[in-house]
């Protein structure tokens, strides 16, 4: 069992949850928004502010470093799944720790890429192989270990409003990583990109010594009840859920459905991301406008997150992946006519509460269906799939950029896939509320 006394490490040390006078899933909570806040350099929003310091540090061409981000993500991507089998045997605490404190080592060395490559006689392909690494360190630790982790951690400390509590934790996530790019930008802009990575890392380091000594894996280890019930007062006996295989899972049409569009998501938001200075250039916008963006779709991330997460403890999932997918559908549109005032504001509407509902769907969906006990493997798959299509989509749209000299192309694709998952959706039955 995770978090168990034979465990790496005791639930009870350094101290005994059961003294406190609360209820420690608190604390819980606050580490696992923490830990998705601190996965932020591994995320595209935060490799994506480095970007164009690092075509001219390591002399490589916008594809080039795409292709690289492509490669380094896709490799990472392969290993998500046995992660998840590590975080199901070692528990969430471990892997929260661990993979802050490798992120922060990983921080360090892309910082040094430069260098590194110099060493070698320099050249294209010493700075595309370094970079690459690099890509492939902080993308499996942050956007894929330390994200996943800190996420399933949560959803063990409460069920009774299990949505609703993960929606206010996505309240914190949002507005983080809204103004992550404005912070990294204003620290490169006073001390420089390479100081600014060195500042990073010491903060992973600080958050991994901090999440060993004050996470705890789940409830029952502890001698607690969840959701905060007290011996002479348990909850109320809930119907077995049967927990499913990896194997199992993944023949289901549920699986897949979830999982195709939550990546969808990775892929086309990322690519957006990946490129927004280029977007915004190419519709006549500024770079102030380009990182400004991300805090108005936070706005309306955060909203329709709350809402949604409230209401979806006691609804079926369903209408929210509909909603989703028109949303994400409505934010393509936007997209391709940003240059135009409702354009962008279509844009902010469709990719705001799609991101919302994409927040629900991911948190609610995976333990719903298939239950608590291989939680790490089955969304560490679901992850690895994500990972991977996040990796494809700034590789998609620079490759359009180059063949057509416009990013309409690869924008078209990603409506036409959104249509194909909105239409496999209608198909699918609906899941039981929780």
């Amino acid at each position: 069992m995770q978090g168990s006394d034979t465990g790496i490490v005791s639930p009870r040390w350094p101290f005994d949850i059961r003294r406190l006078p609360f209820y420690y899933g608190w604390v819980i909570w606050l580490f696992s928004t923490a830990g998705i806040i601190f996965s932020i350099p591994g995320q595209t929003m935060g490799m994506a502010v480095f970007t164009d310091h690092l075509i001219e540090a390591l002399g490589l061409s916008r594809t080039q470093l795409s292709l690289a981000y492509l490669v380094g993500t896709v490799g990472s991507s392969l290993f998500l799944t046995s992660a998840g089998r590590w975080y199901d045997r070692l528990g969430g605490r471990v892997m929260v720790a661990l993979a802050s404190a490798l992120l922060a080592l990983m921080l360090v060395y892309i910082a040094a890429t430069d260098s590194l490559a110099a060493r070698f006689g320099g050249g294209v392909l010493a700075s595309f192989t370094l970079i690459t690494l690099g890509y492939f360190g902080v993308r499996f630790l942050g956007q894929g270990v330390l994200t996943s982790a800190s996420r399933n951690l949560l959803l063990v400390w409460f069920e009774k409003r299990r949505g609703l509590v993960s929606s206010a934790r996505g309240t914190f996530v949002s507005f983080g990583f809204a103004v992550a790019p404005l912070v990294l930008a204003w620290l490169i802009a006073n001390g420089g990109w390479r100081e600014a990575l060195w500042e990073l890392a010491l903060c992973c380091l600080g958050f991994a010594v901090i999440a060993l000594l004050l996470l705890r894996d789940n409830p029952e280890s502890c001698g607690v009840l969840i959701d905060g019930h007290s011996h002479d007062n348990p909850p109320p006996k809930p119907a077995m859920q049967a927990s499913a295989t990896l194997q199992e899972a993944v023949r289901t049409r549920v699986f897949w459905l979830t999982s195709l569009s939550l990546s969808m998501h990775s892929l086309f938001a990322t690519a957006v991301t990946f490129h927004i200075v280029s977007i915004f250039a190419a519709a006549g916008r500024s770079q102030t406008e380009a990182f400004a963006y991300f805090l108005p779709v936070a706005v309306v991330s955060t909203t329709s997150n709350l809402l949604c997460g409230w209401l979806a403890d006691s609804r079926s999932l369903k209408p929210f992946m509909l909603v989703m997918l028109a949303s994400f559908l409505a934010g393509a549109v936007g997209l391709l006519y940003l240059a135009h005032n409702w354009g962008y504001a279509l844009l902010v509407a469709g990719f705001g509460v799609g991101g919302g509902l994409w927040s629900v769907t991911s948190n609610l969906a995976f333990i719903r269906n298939f239950g608590p006990l291989h939680l790490g493997e089955i969304t560490g798959l679901c992850t690895s799939i994500m990972v991977f299509a996040s990796a494809i989509g700034p590789a998609l749209f620079s490759l359009g950029l180059d063949l057509s000299g416009s990013y309409a192309a690869p924008q078209w694709l990603c409506i036409a896939m959104l249509i194909g998952l909105l239409a496999f959706a209608l198909t699918v039955p609906q899941d039981k509320p929780a």
